[in-house]
């Protein structure tokens, strides 16, 4: 008896809570578009809000240039450098706006007993040292089933010293492009 009691009122409860969350947004003011395209700290064209992403048009409202990363959420140099350095692992996912690279099970050629998978983020926009964070899976086959097994923190280490090496190359390979051109 009281358990059916209980079930009648979840849809109750519910329901009231999804009326109590939309109150909360009638009391503030709701602006609109030319409200903000008055407002100074507004991005003409911003995807992602006024402190960056991509602009549409390639200026803010200010006049100012897209910034140097080119339309990505994260830095450019980083986010090309951790694609090269992981190109020999199949790519499952990747995310440029939030940083995020992911990989598929990779078996090296010379060990069909242990698989790798790698989860890349870009923690930044700036090309910086503490700017990436990679963590690494590994596993071994044993009999038809695939067991976790505990990589080494210099494993991790040693990715994001390649990829922040790479980062650098690239760096340096524009600024004397841009030389070049001046």
């Amino acid at each position: 008896m009281r358990r059916s009691t209980a079930l009648r009122l979840v849809p109750v409860l519910l329901a009231a809570s999804v009326s109590i969350a939309g109150c909360a947004s009638w009391g503030g003011k709701t602006e609109t578009v030319e409200e903000q395209m008055k407002n100074k700290d507004y991005k003409f064209g911003s995807l992602l809000g006024t402190d960056g992403g991509m602009n549409l048009f390639g200026k803010n409202k200010r006049g100012g240039d897209q910034d140097a990363s080119g339309g990505i959420g994260v830095n450019s140099f980083l986010w090309r450098a951790s694609l090269d350095t992981l190109s020999f692992m199949p790519i499952a996912s990747a995310d440029p706006f939030g940083g995020v690279i992911l990989t598929d099970w990779y078996t090296p050629p010379d060990s069909a007993n242990e698989r790798f998978k790698v989860n890349l983020y870009i923690m930044d926009r700036q090309l910086r040292a503490d700017g990436i964070r990679v963590s690494v899976f590994k596993q071994q086959r044993t009999g038809a089933d695939w067991r976790d097994v505990p990589v080494g923190p210099e494993t991790a280490g040693t990715l994001e010293d390649a990829v922040l090496t790479r980062a650098r190359q690239l760096r340096v390979s524009q600024n004397a492009q841009n030389a070049a051109t001046r």
